[in-house]
């Protein structure tokens, strides 16, 4: 049972931005960027942009700068690229750019993931935060810990935090 001390107003869509970042994925076998396509539209969030991009610093910022000029997205969920492998540079190239970070969004993740996986939870770079008005979230790539992050940490505080970041937003 997940405890609310404010409420949300029902129905609030929040725009988001899902981008999977991969130098092996395609289209057709990424599950995790389609995972959490499927979780945010079942919740009713609208999916306003998706994209695929490679592990590379440039095209990670770039998109992250395009999106957070769109006045039709609110989150924007990366996956893929947090591990500490010489190609993981999701969290580096993010890490930077962010305004204000809740940490505890990586705490808790990694404690979830550690119920889940053990030890190899310490290598998990997960972060979230905000930038430029938009909710960032970055989450490695495998499908068991895209459903851990979305079910368990960005579904029940999206509207929420959205509402933070726009008082005039209703939530």
């Amino acid at each position: 049972m997940t405890h609310s001390p404010h409420p949300d107003t029902p129905g609030m869509a929040v725009g988001c931005a899902v981008i999977t970042v991969s130098d092996t994925r395609t289209l057709e076998t990424d599950r995790s960027g389609q995972l959490i396509q499927q979780l945010l539209s079942n919740s009713g969030h609208r999916i306003g942009h998706y994209a695929l991009v490679k592990d590379e610093p440039d095209q990670i910022r770039s998109q992250l700068n395009t999106l957070s000029d769109r006045p039709d997205l609110d989150a924007l969920i990366f996956n893929g690229g947090t591990g500490i492998a010489p190609r993981d540079t999701t969290y580096d190239a993010i890490e930077q750019l962010l305004e204000k970070t809740l940490p505890g969004f990586g705490e808790i993740f990694r404690a979830l993931s550690y119920q889940e996986i053990g030890s190899r939870a310490i290598a998990s770079r997960a972060i979230a935060g905000t930038y430029r008005g938009k909710l960032i979230f970055s989450v490695p790539g495998s499908s068991n810990a895209v459903k851990l992050a979305v079910e368990k940490l960005i579904l029940p505080e999206l509207v929420h935090l959205v509402s933070q970041l726009h008082p005039s937003t209703k939530a």
